[in-house]
């Protein structure tokens, strides 16, 4: 084990899970390399338990679980993240003392300013690669803005929603996911828009 610098570690596959397994915070584990996790803001938790607590609504009585960002998610053998929020549908496929799920249906990123390109492009195409995956949600914490990717044939398709009147159609899950119930409770000032804006 190596440290790299920013807190990054160099170690193997096995090093790391041994590693995270007694580390007191989390770390993501690309290719050789694990990168620490940062705090979230008060927004972000309160998206992120707000967008859990409707799908676990919506899912209560199906075969269907709501897992939240404590469930390490396993990419390939050599990458390993945590998402905000995963769903796994049917029976679960785990590895490593049922730490790391391998087959999840859905999974949710709110976006943090330093995580928000990772979000959108780099961790959208780890997911993407993950056959059991239906559809990715990145939302985000600035302003009302929801992007979901969703598997067709061919490809993945994108679809935006920025209306808190709006609803998200998860036809996989035969529910749809209301974006007042994302955002209840937050206001965004001024300066939030603003900041993303520029």
């Amino acid at each position: 084990m190596t440290l790299i610098g920013e807190g990054v570690l160099q170690m193997s596959v096995a090093e790391y899970l041994a590693f995270e397994e007694t580390s007191e915070i989390k770390h993501e584990y690309i290719d050789g390399e694990a990168y620490p996790m940062t705090g979230g803001t008060l927004y972000h938790a309160e998206i992120m338990m707000n967008a859990g607590i409707a799908l676990g609504n919506r899912l209560r009585d199906t075969n269907c679980r709501v897992l939240s960002s404590a469930m390490r998610v396993g990419i390939n053998p050599t990458r390993y993240v945590y998402p905000d929020v995963s769903i796994v549908c049917g029976e679960p496929v785990t590895e490593y003392k049922t730490m790391t799920l391998l087959n999840p249906t859905l999974v949710v990123e709110v976006t943090s300013p330093s995580t928000i390109s990772s979000d959108r492009v780099i961790k959208r195409e780890y997911y993407e690669s993950v056959d059991s995956m239906q559809a990715y949600l990145v939302i985000d914490q600035h302003r009302v803005m929801v992007e979901l990717y969703t598997r067709a044939d061919g490809g993945w398709l994108l679809r935006r929603f920025s209306d808190l009147d709006a609803e998200i159609p998860l036809a996989y899950l035969d529910c749809e996911l209301p974006l007042a119930e994302i955002y209840r409770g937050i206001q965004f000032e001024p300066e939030d828009a603003a900041s993303v804006a520029d």
